[in-house]
């Protein structure tokens, strides 16, 4: 029965189903719930010693595809506005917040693991993101999007994550004709998509049922993402630029963004994440708990010795720096996307993958909870940044920007 690509089909949607429920009820991030999903499907085994989850080609496309969607909207969710009113501060704390956890979760996995140089690459790059979707979250939910500090904290998730798109990106592509292919390709079409996503938008409005502005993103994406794979490069990287510079277009356009983060919630980045968290492998991680636990603390570490200072020099007062750091130090999405692309192409044994991903998954619950419990600021202090940031004189300060609407 299980054979039957209509009952996988029905497992696959199911448990997506079940994680959307879980999520509503506990308040947690949805993707958080998929991965934990898989995880406990990926190590449901039958007699025949079958998982419960069959993966087919359909199934590896979806959440292929659910990979790349979900990064596109990583970089349409900036806010272009509010990216160059904090450009200093964001730039700074982004990007020491990707080095110095990159570098240093590196190092340690190569020198005192023992780990390869490419799988301690693909450590590094894993464990130096930080999670806008769970950053978002919280911010949302506290009204602190709205804030001159919040937008801060988020325009430094997008720079921290792009450091990780560009670095996995490019440490593992081949060097050849087509990467320069790629690379000048990639660059056309960014330079070239917001004017034609303006005349598509402007010529076929928002209401037709059959979407061709939806269609041609997809288009482009696809077209990237297999030049991408050509150069032995990773998709997310033009994916995740082309929604930075569509940003702007999806700012205007609320019924675009919403269409399509309804289509990837609803269909494409379930498949993605729980097939991430199926590849988990439960009996390796009891004998991993001490590196388990030495990874998160060494993330952690690494942010607040890359992020605090910083905090503290852009005018950030004690319990907002801390609370700053701890939000950066959350991981999620690019995480997981990461540890899986080394799984992927045979980089890392399904042993530091899942050492990797559980790493990943603690790193968007622990520093959360300690930032909301112990350390959030309240919204005037929040929006009191932007005049201390500006001071006196320097122009309008950060709380008169108009926030990008959610």
């Amino acid at each position: 029965m299980l054979e039957n690509i209509w009952f996988i089909a029905a497992i696959w949607i199911g448990l997506a189903l079940l994680a959307s429920l879980i999520s509503i009820r506990l308040g947690i991030s949805v993707a958080l719930i998929e991965i934990l999903v898989g995880v406990a499907a990926g190590n449901l085994h039958f007699g025949d010693g079958h998982s419960l989850l069959r993966s087919t080609d359909w199934t590896n496309f979806l959440a292929m595809l659910g990979s790349g969607v979900l990064t596109f909207l990583a970089g349409a969710e900036i806010d272009p506005v509010a990216l160059r009113a904090n450009l200093r501060p964001s730039l700074a704390i982004g990007t020491a917040a990707f080095l110095l956890p990159f570098g240093g979760v590196w190092a340690f996995t190569q020198l005192a693991l023992g780990w390869p140089m490419p799988q301690a690459q693909i450590a590094g790059i894993a464990l130096s993101t930080t999670s806008v979707a769970v950053v978002d979250a919280v911010m949302i939910e506290t009204g602190q999007s709205e804030t001159a500090l919040g937008r801060m904290i988020l325009a430094a998730c997008f720079i921290n994550d792009l450091g990780t798109v560009v670095a996995l990106g490019l440490i593992f592509a081949n060097f050849n004709l087509w990467l320069l292919v790629f690379v000048v390709v990639t660059a056309l079409a960014l330079w070239l998509m917001p004017r034609w996503m303006h005349r598509i938008v402007a010529r076929f409005g928002a209401t037709r049922v059959s979407e061709p502005e939806i269609k041609f993103i997809f288009f482009v994406l696809f077209f990237l993402g297999g030049l991408a794979s050509t150069a032995k490069s990773e998709a997310v990287l033009p994916a995740y630029l082309l929604g930075l510079v569509l940003a702007g277009v999806f700012l205007r356009d609320k019924t675009l963004v919403h269409r399509m983060r309804s289509i990837a919630f609803a269909m494409f980045t379930p498949f993605y994440f729980i097939r991430a968290g199926s590849f988990v492998a439960l009996p390796a991680l009891w004998t991993a708990l001490g590196v388990i636990g030495l990874l998160l603390a060494l993330k952690m570490i690494t942010k607040f010795i890359g992020v605090l200072p910083l905090s503290r020099l852009f005018h950030l007062r004690a319990r907002e720096a801390n609370y700053t750091t701890l939000l950066m130090s959350t991981g999620l999405t690019f995480g997981t996307i990461s540890a899986l692309f080394g799984l992927q192409n045979r980089i890392i044994d399904q042993r530091q993958y899942s050492i990797l991903v559980t790493v990943v998954i603690l790193s968007a619950i622990v520093p959360t909870v300690i930032a909301q419990k112990f350390f959030e600021p309240t919204l005037e202090q929040m929006n009191a940044w932007g005049q201390r940031h500006r001071g006196p004189g320097r122009g309008r300060p950060d709380s008169a920007v108009q926030p990008a609407e959610k």
